[in-house]
Protein backbone atom coordinates (compact mmCIF):
# COMPACT_ATOMS: atom_id res chain seq x y z
CA UNK A 1 0.00 0.00 0.00
CA UNK A 2 1.32 3.42 -0.94
CA UNK A 3 1.61 6.29 1.51
CA UNK A 4 -1.42 8.11 0.05
CA UNK A 5 -3.68 5.04 0.27
CA UNK A 6 -2.48 4.52 3.84
CA UNK A 7 -3.30 8.10 4.84
CA UNK A 8 -6.75 8.02 3.22
CA UNK A 9 -7.98 4.45 3.74
CA UNK A 10 -9.97 5.23 6.90
CA UNK A 11 -11.46 8.54 5.73
CA UNK A 12 -15.25 7.98 5.38
CA UNK A 13 -17.12 9.25 2.34
CA UNK A 14 -20.64 10.43 3.29
CA UNK A 15 -23.94 9.44 1.72
CA UNK A 16 -25.60 12.05 -0.49
CA UNK A 17 -29.13 13.28 -1.16
CA UNK A 18 -30.35 15.23 -4.18
CA UNK A 19 -31.54 18.75 -3.39
CA UNK A 20 -33.43 21.19 -5.61
CA UNK A 21 -32.52 24.87 -5.43
CA UNK A 22 -35.06 27.48 -6.58
CA UNK A 23 -34.21 30.88 -8.06
CA UNK A 24 -36.10 33.88 -9.41
CA UNK A 25 -36.95 32.86 -13.00
CA UNK A 26 -38.46 36.19 -14.09
CA UNK A 27 -37.52 36.82 -17.71
CA UNK A 28 -38.25 39.22 -20.55
CA UNK A 29 -40.85 37.41 -22.65
CA UNK A 30 -40.43 39.54 -25.79
CA UNK A 31 -36.75 40.49 -26.01
CA UNK A 32 -36.88 41.62 -29.64
CA UNK A 33 -40.07 43.66 -29.16
CA UNK A 34 -38.84 45.34 -25.99
CA UNK A 35 -35.52 46.19 -27.61
CA UNK A 36 -37.28 47.59 -30.69
CA UNK A 37 -39.41 49.86 -28.48
CA UNK A 38 -36.34 51.02 -26.52
CA UNK A 39 -34.42 51.78 -29.72
CA UNK A 40 -37.13 54.19 -30.83
CA UNK A 41 -35.90 56.53 -28.07
CA UNK A 42 -32.46 56.92 -29.72
CA UNK A 43 -33.61 57.50 -33.32
CA UNK A 44 -32.23 61.03 -33.15
CA UNK A 45 -28.65 59.69 -32.83
CA UNK A 46 -28.72 58.12 -36.30
CA UNK A 47 -28.49 59.94 -39.64
CA UNK A 48 -28.87 58.40 -43.12
CA UNK A 49 -25.56 57.32 -44.64
CA UNK A 50 -23.75 56.89 -41.31
CA UNK A 51 -21.23 54.02 -41.08
CA UNK A 52 -21.90 52.48 -37.67
CA UNK A 53 -19.69 49.90 -35.93
CA UNK A 54 -21.57 47.51 -33.64
CA UNK A 55 -19.32 46.05 -30.93
CA UNK A 56 -20.24 42.42 -30.20
CA UNK A 57 -18.23 39.69 -28.54
CA UNK A 58 -18.99 38.36 -25.07
CA UNK A 59 -19.52 34.61 -24.76
CA UNK A 60 -22.71 33.07 -23.49
CA UNK A 61 -24.91 36.17 -23.82
CA UNK A 62 -28.54 35.07 -24.07
CA UNK A 63 -30.30 36.09 -27.30
CA UNK A 64 -27.11 37.70 -28.65
CA UNK A 65 -28.03 36.98 -32.28
CA UNK A 66 -31.51 38.51 -31.84
CA UNK A 67 -30.15 41.55 -30.00
CA UNK A 68 -27.62 42.13 -32.78
CA UNK A 69 -30.03 41.49 -35.66
CA UNK A 70 -32.71 43.83 -34.24
CA UNK A 71 -30.11 46.56 -33.72
CA UNK A 72 -28.77 46.10 -37.27
CA UNK A 73 -32.26 46.35 -38.78
CA UNK A 74 -33.10 49.43 -36.70
CA UNK A 75 -30.00 51.20 -38.03
CA UNK A 76 -30.59 50.06 -41.60
CA UNK A 77 -34.21 51.25 -41.51
CA UNK A 78 -32.88 54.71 -40.63
CA UNK A 79 -30.58 54.66 -43.67
CA UNK A 80 -27.35 53.83 -41.82
CA UNK A 81 -24.77 51.24 -42.86
CA UNK A 82 -24.02 49.10 -39.77
CA UNK A 83 -21.20 46.56 -39.58
CA UNK A 84 -20.05 44.22 -36.80
CA UNK A 85 -16.73 44.62 -35.00
CA UNK A 86 -15.58 41.71 -32.82
CA UNK A 87 -14.98 43.19 -29.37
CA UNK A 88 -13.37 40.61 -27.13
CA UNK A 89 -9.95 41.86 -26.08
CA UNK A 90 -7.41 39.12 -26.75
CA UNK A 91 -9.83 36.20 -27.19
CA UNK A 92 -9.88 34.14 -30.37
CA UNK A 93 -6.13 33.72 -30.23
CA UNK A 94 -5.74 37.51 -30.59
CA UNK A 95 -6.09 37.21 -34.38
CA UNK A 96 -8.60 38.82 -36.74
CA UNK A 97 -9.62 35.43 -38.16
CA UNK A 98 -9.86 33.90 -34.70
CA UNK A 99 -12.13 36.66 -33.41
CA UNK A 100 -14.44 36.40 -36.42
CA UNK A 101 -14.56 32.64 -35.84
CA UNK A 102 -15.53 33.21 -32.18
CA UNK A 103 -18.43 35.44 -33.29
CA UNK A 104 -19.57 32.84 -35.81
CA UNK A 105 -19.39 30.17 -33.10
CA UNK A 106 -21.71 32.39 -31.04
CA UNK A 107 -24.14 32.44 -33.98
CA UNK A 108 -23.30 36.00 -35.03
CA UNK A 109 -22.70 35.34 -38.73
CA UNK A 110 -23.14 37.86 -41.54
CA UNK A 111 -26.18 35.90 -42.73
CA UNK A 112 -27.80 35.69 -39.29
CA UNK A 113 -27.59 39.40 -38.49
CA UNK A 114 -27.58 40.77 -42.06
CA UNK A 115 -24.45 42.84 -41.61
CA UNK A 116 -20.80 42.57 -42.61
CA UNK A 117 -18.26 41.47 -39.99
CA UNK A 118 -15.08 43.54 -40.20
CA UNK A 119 -12.40 41.98 -38.03
CA UNK A 120 -8.97 43.45 -37.39
CA UNK A 121 -6.58 43.54 -34.46
CA UNK A 122 -5.32 46.99 -35.46
CA UNK A 123 -5.93 49.65 -32.85
CA UNK A 124 -5.34 53.36 -32.47
CA UNK A 125 -4.21 54.99 -29.24
CA UNK A 126 -6.61 57.73 -28.23
CA UNK A 127 -4.95 58.90 -25.04
CA UNK A 128 -3.52 58.02 -21.64
CA UNK A 129 -4.91 57.98 -18.12
CA UNK A 130 -3.23 60.26 -15.59
CA UNK A 131 -1.10 57.31 -14.41
CA UNK A 132 0.23 56.75 -17.94
CA UNK A 133 -1.93 53.76 -18.92
CA UNK A 134 -2.64 53.95 -22.67
CA UNK A 135 -6.21 53.79 -24.00
CA UNK A 136 -6.82 52.00 -27.31
CA UNK A 137 -9.74 51.40 -29.65
CA UNK A 138 -10.30 49.16 -32.65
CA UNK A 139 -9.09 51.07 -35.72
CA UNK A 140 -12.12 50.18 -37.84
CA UNK A 141 -14.50 51.34 -35.11
CA UNK A 142 -12.52 54.57 -34.70
CA UNK A 143 -13.10 55.39 -38.38
CA UNK A 144 -16.87 54.88 -38.20
CA UNK A 145 -19.40 57.72 -37.89
CA UNK A 146 -20.94 56.05 -34.88
CA UNK A 147 -20.33 53.14 -32.48
CA UNK A 148 -22.94 50.95 -30.76
CA UNK A 149 -22.05 48.51 -27.95
CA UNK A 150 -24.04 45.36 -27.11
CA UNK A 151 -23.28 43.42 -23.92
CA UNK A 152 -24.64 41.76 -20.81
CA UNK A 153 -24.08 43.42 -17.43
CA UNK A 154 -22.92 40.98 -14.74
CA UNK A 155 -20.56 40.67 -11.76
CA UNK A 156 -16.88 40.24 -12.58
CA UNK A 157 -14.99 37.26 -11.23
CA UNK A 158 -11.82 39.07 -10.09
CA UNK A 159 -12.74 42.53 -8.82
CA UNK A 160 -15.59 44.51 -7.25
CA UNK A 161 -16.77 48.02 -8.10
CA UNK A 162 -19.87 50.00 -9.12
CA UNK A 163 -19.11 48.92 -12.72
CA UNK A 164 -17.72 45.43 -13.40
CA UNK A 165 -18.50 43.35 -16.52
CA UNK A 166 -20.75 45.07 -19.01
CA UNK A 167 -20.87 48.04 -21.33
CA UNK A 168 -17.93 50.04 -19.96
CA UNK A 169 -15.70 46.95 -19.86
CA UNK A 170 -16.68 46.21 -23.46
CA UNK A 171 -15.65 49.75 -24.41
CA UNK A 172 -12.34 49.73 -22.54
CA UNK A 173 -11.19 46.13 -23.00
CA UNK A 174 -13.36 44.55 -25.71
CA UNK A 175 -13.03 47.37 -28.22
CA UNK A 176 -9.42 47.88 -27.14
CA UNK A 177 -8.52 44.45 -28.58
CA UNK A 178 -5.39 42.67 -27.37
CA UNK A 179 -3.52 45.91 -26.66
CA UNK A 180 -6.44 47.34 -24.72
CA UNK A 181 -6.88 44.17 -22.70
CA UNK A 182 -3.16 44.09 -21.95
CA UNK A 183 -3.13 47.76 -20.90
CA UNK A 184 -6.16 47.40 -18.63
CA UNK A 185 -4.67 44.33 -16.93
CA UNK A 186 -1.14 45.77 -16.74
CA UNK A 187 -1.43 47.14 -13.21
CA UNK A 188 -3.56 44.23 -12.01
CA UNK A 189 -7.10 43.70 -10.80
CA UNK A 190 -6.45 45.78 -7.68
CA UNK A 191 -7.05 48.89 -9.79
CA UNK A 192 -9.51 47.49 -12.33
CA UNK A 193 -12.56 49.04 -10.65
CA UNK A 194 -11.15 52.50 -11.42
CA UNK A 195 -9.36 51.73 -14.71
CA UNK A 196 -12.33 50.19 -16.55
CA UNK A 197 -14.66 53.20 -16.17
CA UNK A 198 -11.81 55.71 -16.60
CA UNK A 199 -10.72 54.16 -19.90
CA UNK A 200 -14.34 53.86 -21.06
CA UNK A 201 -15.08 57.50 -20.23
CA UNK A 202 -12.06 58.67 -22.20
CA UNK A 203 -13.20 56.58 -25.16
CA UNK A 204 -16.72 57.97 -24.92
CA UNK A 205 -15.35 61.53 -24.84
CA UNK A 206 -13.18 61.03 -27.92
CA UNK A 207 -15.14 58.51 -30.00
CA UNK A 208 -18.69 58.71 -31.44
CA UNK A 209 -20.42 56.15 -29.22
CA UNK A 210 -24.10 56.81 -29.92
CA UNK A 211 -25.82 54.26 -27.69
CA UNK A 212 -25.46 50.88 -25.97
CA UNK A 213 -27.72 47.85 -25.62
CA UNK A 214 -27.43 46.32 -22.15
CA UNK A 215 -29.03 43.16 -20.80
CA UNK A 216 -29.25 41.59 -17.36
CA UNK A 217 -29.83 37.84 -17.10
CA UNK A 218 -31.63 35.80 -14.46
CA UNK A 219 -30.23 32.78 -12.62
CA UNK A 220 -31.02 30.59 -15.63
CA UNK A 221 -29.01 32.78 -18.04
CA UNK A 222 -32.14 34.17 -19.71
CA UNK A 223 -32.65 37.88 -20.41
CA UNK A 224 -34.49 39.40 -17.46
CA UNK A 225 -34.07 43.00 -18.62
CA UNK A 226 -32.96 44.80 -21.77
CA UNK A 227 -32.22 48.52 -21.82
CA UNK A 228 -30.89 50.98 -24.40
CA UNK A 229 -28.51 53.55 -22.89
CA UNK A 230 -27.37 56.93 -24.20
CA UNK A 231 -23.64 57.60 -23.62
CA UNK A 232 -24.30 60.23 -20.97
CA UNK A 233 -26.31 57.67 -18.96
CA UNK A 234 -24.12 54.60 -19.45
CA UNK A 235 -22.19 54.83 -16.18
CA UNK A 236 -25.15 55.66 -13.93
CA UNK A 237 -27.49 53.08 -15.47
CA UNK A 238 -24.86 50.35 -15.64
CA UNK A 239 -24.26 50.83 -11.92
CA UNK A 240 -27.96 50.14 -11.27
CA UNK A 241 -28.07 47.21 -13.68
CA UNK A 242 -25.01 45.74 -11.92
CA UNK A 243 -26.94 45.79 -8.62
CA UNK A 244 -29.88 44.01 -10.26
CA UNK A 245 -27.56 41.42 -11.77
CA UNK A 246 -26.11 40.60 -8.36
CA UNK A 247 -29.61 40.17 -6.92
CA UNK A 248 -30.52 37.70 -9.68
CA UNK A 249 -27.26 35.75 -9.54
CA UNK A 250 -27.63 32.01 -8.90
CA UNK A 251 -25.95 30.78 -5.74
CA UNK A 252 -25.38 27.90 -3.38
CA UNK A 253 -27.59 28.59 -0.35
CA UNK A 254 -24.95 27.62 2.21
CA UNK A 255 -22.78 30.08 4.15
CA UNK A 256 -20.06 27.54 5.05
CA UNK A 257 -19.14 24.36 3.21
CA UNK A 258 -16.52 21.88 4.44
CA UNK A 259 -16.03 20.23 1.03
CA UNK A 260 -17.27 21.39 -2.38
CA UNK A 261 -16.98 18.86 -5.22
CA UNK A 262 -17.21 20.16 -8.79
CA UNK A 263 -17.50 17.43 -11.42
CA UNK A 264 -16.23 19.54 -14.31
CA UNK A 265 -14.64 22.89 -15.13
CA UNK A 266 -14.11 24.46 -18.54
CA UNK A 267 -13.90 27.65 -20.59
CA UNK A 268 -17.39 26.92 -21.95
CA UNK A 269 -18.67 27.14 -18.36
CA UNK A 270 -16.79 30.25 -17.24
CA UNK A 271 -13.71 32.18 -18.28
CA UNK A 272 -12.39 31.06 -14.90
CA UNK A 273 -13.30 27.42 -15.53
CA UNK A 274 -15.88 27.70 -12.77
CA UNK A 275 -17.73 30.84 -11.69
CA UNK A 276 -16.13 32.19 -8.47
CA UNK A 277 -19.41 33.98 -7.70
CA UNK A 278 -20.88 30.49 -7.16
CA UNK A 279 -17.92 28.80 -5.43
CA UNK A 280 -16.82 31.74 -3.29
CA UNK A 281 -13.22 31.06 -4.42
CA UNK A 282 -11.81 34.02 -6.36
CA UNK A 283 -8.60 34.28 -8.39
CA UNK A 284 -7.70 37.59 -6.74
CA UNK A 285 -8.24 39.15 -3.29
CA UNK A 286 -10.22 41.99 -4.89
CA UNK A 287 -13.55 40.16 -5.26
CA UNK A 288 -15.80 38.55 -2.67
CA UNK A 289 -19.15 36.86 -2.16
CA UNK A 290 -20.49 33.32 -2.06
CA UNK A 291 -19.92 30.53 0.46
CA UNK A 292 -16.88 30.04 2.67
CA UNK A 293 -15.47 26.75 1.33
CA UNK A 294 -12.82 24.97 3.38
CA UNK A 295 -11.67 22.49 0.68
CA UNK A 296 -12.62 22.28 -2.99
CA UNK A 297 -12.18 19.41 -5.47
CA UNK A 298 -12.46 19.54 -9.28
CA UNK A 299 -12.69 16.17 -10.99
CA UNK A 300 -12.57 16.76 -14.76
CA UNK A 301 -12.40 19.33 -17.59
CA UNK A 302 -15.07 19.54 -20.31
CA UNK A 303 -14.30 18.36 -23.87
CA UNK A 304 -15.37 21.79 -25.16
CA UNK A 305 -12.57 23.42 -23.17
CA UNK A 306 -10.03 21.62 -25.37
CA UNK A 307 -7.63 21.09 -22.50
CA UNK A 308 -7.76 24.63 -21.14
CA UNK A 309 -8.02 23.90 -17.42
CA UNK A 310 -7.83 27.51 -16.22
CA UNK A 311 -9.30 27.51 -12.72
CA UNK A 312 -7.90 24.17 -11.58
CA UNK A 313 -5.43 26.03 -9.37
CA UNK A 314 -8.30 27.68 -7.50
CA UNK A 315 -9.23 24.24 -6.16
CA UNK A 316 -7.32 22.36 -3.48
CA UNK A 317 -7.46 18.93 -5.11
CA UNK A 318 -7.89 17.46 -8.57
CA UNK A 319 -7.45 14.15 -10.40
CA UNK A 320 -4.85 12.63 -12.67
CA UNK A 321 -7.61 12.32 -15.29
CA UNK A 322 -8.01 16.09 -15.45
CA UNK A 323 -4.28 16.79 -15.44
CA UNK A 324 -3.70 14.27 -18.25
CA UNK A 325 -6.22 16.18 -20.39
CA UNK A 326 -4.60 19.57 -19.77
CA UNK A 327 -3.24 21.68 -22.59
CA UNK A 328 -0.69 23.35 -20.35
CA UNK A 329 0.39 26.01 -22.85
CA UNK A 330 -3.23 26.96 -23.56
CA UNK A 331 -3.96 27.08 -19.84
CA UNK A 332 -0.87 29.11 -18.98
CA UNK A 333 -1.64 31.61 -21.76
CA UNK A 334 -4.68 32.64 -19.70
CA UNK A 335 -2.47 33.66 -16.79
CA UNK A 336 0.03 35.46 -19.01
CA UNK A 337 -2.77 37.59 -20.49
CA UNK A 338 -4.69 38.34 -17.28
CA UNK A 339 -1.53 38.52 -15.09
CA UNK A 340 -3.38 36.25 -12.59
CA UNK A 341 -1.52 32.93 -12.50
CA UNK A 342 -2.97 31.22 -9.41
CA UNK A 343 -5.86 29.60 -11.36
CA UNK A 344 -3.40 28.08 -13.86
CA UNK A 345 -1.42 26.28 -11.14
CA UNK A 346 -2.00 22.54 -10.88
CA UNK A 347 -3.62 21.73 -7.56
CA UNK A 348 -2.72 18.65 -5.48
CA UNK A 349 -3.38 15.74 -7.85
CA UNK A 350 -4.75 12.37 -6.74
CA UNK A 351 -4.98 9.13 -8.75
CA UNK A 352 -8.80 8.98 -8.75
CA UNK A 353 -12.03 10.71 -7.72
CA UNK A 354 -12.44 8.84 -4.44
CA UNK A 355 -8.97 9.72 -3.20
CA UNK A 356 -9.38 13.35 -4.24
CA UNK A 357 -12.65 13.55 -2.29
CA UNK A 358 -11.18 11.74 0.72
CA UNK A 359 -8.22 14.14 0.66
CA UNK A 360 -10.57 17.11 0.84
CA UNK A 361 -12.50 15.56 3.73
CA UNK A 362 -9.29 14.67 5.61
CA UNK A 363 -7.98 18.26 5.34
CA UNK A 364 -11.17 20.29 5.84
CA UNK A 365 -10.37 20.88 9.54
CA UNK A 366 -13.30 19.20 11.30
CA UNK A 367 -13.15 16.79 14.25
CA UNK A 368 -15.73 14.22 13.11
CA UNK A 369 -15.33 13.26 9.45
CA UNK A 370 -18.71 11.49 9.46
CA UNK A 371 -20.40 14.87 9.89
CA UNK A 372 -18.73 16.57 6.93
CA UNK A 373 -20.85 19.30 5.32
CA UNK A 374 -20.32 18.41 1.69
CA UNK A 375 -21.88 19.74 -1.53
CA UNK A 376 -21.44 18.23 -4.99
CA UNK A 377 -22.36 20.07 -8.22
CA UNK A 378 -21.95 19.11 -11.87
CA UNK A 379 -20.56 22.55 -12.77
CA UNK A 380 -21.25 26.17 -11.85
CA UNK A 381 -23.80 26.62 -14.66
CA UNK A 382 -26.03 23.80 -13.48
CA UNK A 383 -26.93 24.25 -9.82
CA UNK A 384 -30.73 23.91 -9.83
CA UNK A 385 -30.18 20.34 -8.63
CA UNK A 386 -27.23 19.58 -6.40
CA UNK A 387 -26.18 16.85 -3.96
CA UNK A 388 -25.48 17.34 -0.26
CA UNK A 389 -24.29 15.17 2.61
CA UNK A 390 -26.51 14.16 5.52
CA UNK A 391 -25.03 16.88 7.75
CA UNK A 392 -26.70 19.52 5.57
CA UNK A 393 -30.22 18.04 5.52
CA UNK A 394 -31.48 20.00 8.54
CA UNK A 395 -30.36 23.24 6.83
CA UNK A 396 -32.11 22.11 3.63
CA UNK A 397 -35.34 21.48 5.51
CA UNK A 398 -35.29 24.98 7.03
CA UNK A 399 -34.36 26.95 3.86
CA UNK A 400 -37.15 28.29 1.66
CA UNK A 401 -35.06 27.95 -1.52
CA UNK A 402 -34.02 24.34 -0.89
CA UNK A 403 -35.99 21.10 -1.18
CA UNK A 404 -34.82 17.54 -0.56
CA UNK A 405 -35.42 15.53 -3.75
CA UNK A 406 -34.22 12.01 -2.83
CA UNK A 407 -33.30 9.70 -0.01
CA UNK A 408 -29.66 9.26 0.96
CA UNK A 409 -27.48 7.06 -1.26
CA UNK A 410 -23.82 6.09 -1.59
CA UNK A 411 -21.30 7.65 -3.97
CA UNK A 412 -21.24 5.48 -7.10
CA UNK A 413 -17.51 4.82 -7.47
CA UNK A 414 -16.37 2.26 -10.05
CA UNK A 415 -13.60 -0.27 -9.38
CA UNK A 416 -10.98 2.33 -10.40
CA UNK A 417 -12.34 4.69 -7.72
CA UNK A 418 -13.89 7.09 -10.25
CA UNK A 419 -17.44 8.45 -10.55
CA UNK A 420 -17.56 8.49 -14.37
Amino acid sequence: MGILQELLQDIPVPKLAKVKQTFDSTKEEDVAGTLQAQLEQVKDTVKPGMEIAIAVGSRGVDRLVDLTAVTVKFLQDLGANPFIVPSMGSHGGATAEGQKAVLEHLGVTEEAVNAEIRSSMEVVKIGELSNGLPVYIDKLASQADGIVVINRVKPHTAFRGPVESGIMKMISIGLGKQKGAEACHQLGFKHMAEHVPAMAKMTMEKMPIIFAVATVENAFDKVAKVEVLRPENIESRETELQKLSKQLLPKLFFDEIDVLIIDEIGKNISGDGMDPNITGRYPTPYAHGGPDVSKMVVLDVTPQSEGNANGVGTADFTTERLVNKMDKHGTYANGLTSTVVGPTHISTTLPNDKMAIQSAIKTCNILDFTKVKLVRIKNTLEISEIEVSEAFLEHVQEHENLEKASELYEFDFNKEGNLF
